[in-house]
């Protein structure tokens, strides 16, 4: 019942007082952002597969500038990292828009982290499970590694999650997840600013 009915009606709830509540951090991002990040925006927007596929566009705090080499190709995305912008993805900010997401009924407050569409046909049957509910904005993978750990792992964990949803389980995710943005865990992989492509099985 909870996965069906209640898991909704609470993240549309949270949502919608948290973002009131942090509202005033919102705007003040906003204006940091926008002045860091050169002109290119505050915001960052992106189609992502959620629940069944569906696509929808993510809202993001955009942490990383427009900066272009010699041939008009976007540098690496460690060069175009502000330092404002590390700031702000290392505490997690970065988050704060998708709450909107949340609100929309786009994604959930705990799942699967909604990844690239370009990724979809590279999924097995059960890495694709991951889409049978909502998309979170944080979730099992995120409190148990995050960019950290292999795609791997992380899908094994996603899928997991797919299978023992409850309110319980959300709780517990919600609680490390505040632990983790503390102490600022498993924001980067080994060897990039980001997480690393997808590149299939």
């Amino acid at each position: 019942m909870y996965k069906y009915f209640l898991k909704r009606s609470l993240d549309f709830f949270l949502a919608f007082m948290g973002f009131i509540i942090i509202s005033p951090i919102f705007l003040l991002l906003w204006i940091w952002l926008s002045i860091a990040n050169s002109g290119a925006g505050a915001f960052f927007f992106q189609e992502r597969p959620g629940k069944d596929e569906k696509i929808f566009r993510v809202i993001k705090f955009k942490t990383m500038n427009d900066r272009k080499d010699a041939s008009g190709n976007l540098l690496p995305d460690a060069q175009r990292l502000t330092k404002v912008g590390k700031f702000v993805r290392t505490t997690s900010l970065d988050e704060i828009p998708q709450l909107l997401n949340v609100i929309k009924g786009d994604m959930s407050l705990i799942g699967p982290r909604p990844l690239l569409v370009q990724y979809l046909p590279l999924y097995d049957e059960t890495q694709r499970r991951r889409h049978e509910v909502r998309p979170g904005i944080t979730g099992w993978a995120q409190v148990n590694g995050r960019n950290a750990i292999s795609w791997e792992q992380k899908f094994a964990y996603d899928v997991w999650y797919v299978d023992n949803v409850s309110l319980s389980l959300d709780v517990k995710i919600l609680m490390k997840t505040i632990q983790k943005v503390f102490k600022r865990e498993g924001i980067s992989s080994d060897s990039s600013a980001t997480m690393e492509p997808f590149k299939g099985n």
